[in-house]
């Protein structure tokens, strides 16, 4: 079983890569870094945050800013009020640029999540935040519990069969 659980990684991770191949062919624009311009829609904010938001290191985040900066997409101003603080703002071009190509990034698979039941979305989010837990090293008995409860809720106001889970 869990051979199949790492094939299925490997195949997601290859499809991520090869949609964000196709994202920069179209767009100029990487996953990561339409991921970033997107956060910067709800508002400016700074690097630290960003890295918080989107689950990325600082330094990696600092490295797509650079290139962001560079084309002209975000600007980063020192905080008036407090000097250490560098703020990130997305410019009107990386506005643009993120409306073209968002749809390209979410669309397919957003509405083919639409399709399934809610119950089911919620079990797909439980596994997927369990594995990312996992490869971080943080999976605790308390935060896979709170998911599997949810999980347990929602099957049971749907009405449909739970699958069966391996004791």
């Amino acid at each position: 079983m869990s051979e199949k659980i790492v094939e299925s990684l490997r195949r997601i991770t290859r499809s991520m890569d090869l949609h964000s191949r196709s994202l920069v062919q179209s767009h100029g624009l990487t996953g990561p870094q339409a991921t970033l311009l997107n956060s910067l829609t709800r508002g400016p904010m700074t690097a630290g945050e960003l890295a918080n938001r989107i689950n990325l290191s600082q330094g990696t985040v600092t490295d797509i800013l650079n290139r962001l900066e560079a084309r002209g997409l975000v600007t980063r101003v020192r905080d008036g009020a407090d000097k250490r603080r560098v703020i990130v703002t997305l410019t009107t071009l990386g506005e643009e640029i993120l409306k073209k190509s968002l749809p390209l990034i979410q669309a397919l698979f957003s509405e083919r999540l639409k399709e399934l039941p809610e119950w089911e979305q919620s079990q797909l989010l439980s596994a997927l935040q369990r594995i990312a837990h996992m490869m971080e090293g943080g999976a605790t008995p308390e935060a896979l519990g709170a998911g599997a409860k949810k999980i347990s809720s929602l099957t049971e106001e749907s009405g449909a069969e739970r699958p069966a889970t391996a004791a």
